[in-house]
């Protein structure tokens, strides 16, 4: 495969970039699209879980996609580091029950010099909320506008 543009080392405005990249992919709910952001054996901690690999990564989120319904994804930049970026997230959802929640985490990024992502560490909490609380209305299965609010703005 090809490089994926930006390149490590990253700078804040490459950093940045490649943050809301992985967040519009994971905002297209397309198992396959974002699988392509990761090397071949890319490794993973998401929760409890450990997933290695494309493949595995498109059947996890195959299973997750599944049973998050209506999911909508924030990301923000933490910090980074010539080939490392930190991120900090929050995403809505609700069950087949329409319980809603909001989910809360971080994850540790390392990519190739490719730019492709080797390996990705991530903590999640999740929190029930009620319809009324949600904060984030944009089409689902789509980009979160470039209007609105991010994590900071919206004081999660």
């Amino acid at each position: 495969m090809a490089n994926r543009p930006p390149l490590p080392p990253f700078s804040r405005e490459t950093a940045i970039q490649k943050v809301r990249m992985a967040e519009d992919a994971w905002n297209s709910c397309d198992p396959e699209r974002v699988s392509l952001g990761y090397t071949i054996d890319s490794k993973w901690r998401n929760r409890a879980e450990f997933i290695n690999g494309r493949s595995e990564i498109v059947q996890f989120l195959q299973r997750k996609w599944a049973r998050e319904l209506d999911y909508r994804l924030i990301k923000e930049i933490w910090a980074y580091e010539g080939n490392r970026i930190a991120v900090r997230f929050a995403y809505e959802w609700h069950d087949d029950s329409k319980n809603w929640f909001r989910s809360y985490g971080n994850e540790n990024w390392e990519f190739g010099e490719d730019g492709l992502m080797r390996f990705r560490y991530a903590c999640i909490n999740d929190l029930p909320i009620k319809e009324s609380d949600r904060k984030y209305h944009w089409d689902a299965s789509g980009p979160r506008p470039a209007d609105h609010p991010g994590l900071t703005e919206l004081g999660l």
